[in-house]
């Protein structure tokens, strides 16, 4: 569910819709949803979304629609997210024993066939 992000500051709701292939319906809920979407308002009300916002509209279609999460549930991942952001992306210790491990084998089985 890999999402191409245009290189631009602002979205529309339409453009956003389009990109991630929902209706804007779909996204206005989502912001009165999600804390962490949060869109500007032009002086004619208009929503422009930047980029932290459509990455974030992303990572909640991905939980609702991939993972499967409800509402609730999805709220809850997000919020585990932002307090450990480091935990989601850094491997434990665990997973690195183990690619230490695969490197060393590697290691060993180019310096048989060398």
């Amino acid at each position: 569910m890999d999402i191409e992000i245009p290189d631009k500051t602002y979205f529309r709701i339409g453009e956003i819709s389009k990109i991630l292939g929902v209706e804007p319906y779909v996204v206005r809920y989502w912001e009165t949803e999600f804390r962490t979407v949060k869109p500007i308002r032009t002086k004619s009300e208009q929503r422009l979304y930047r980029r932290k916002d459509l990455e974030a509209l992303a990572l909640i279609k991905k939980l609702l629609y991939q993972d499967r999460f409800t509402i609730a549930g999805a709220k809850k991942k997000l919020q585990e997210l932002i307090r450990e952001p480091e935990a989601a992306t850094l491997p434990d210790e665990d997973c690195r024993e183990k690619l230490r491990s695969i490197k060393k084998e590697l290691r060993a089985i180019r310096d048989l066939l060398s």
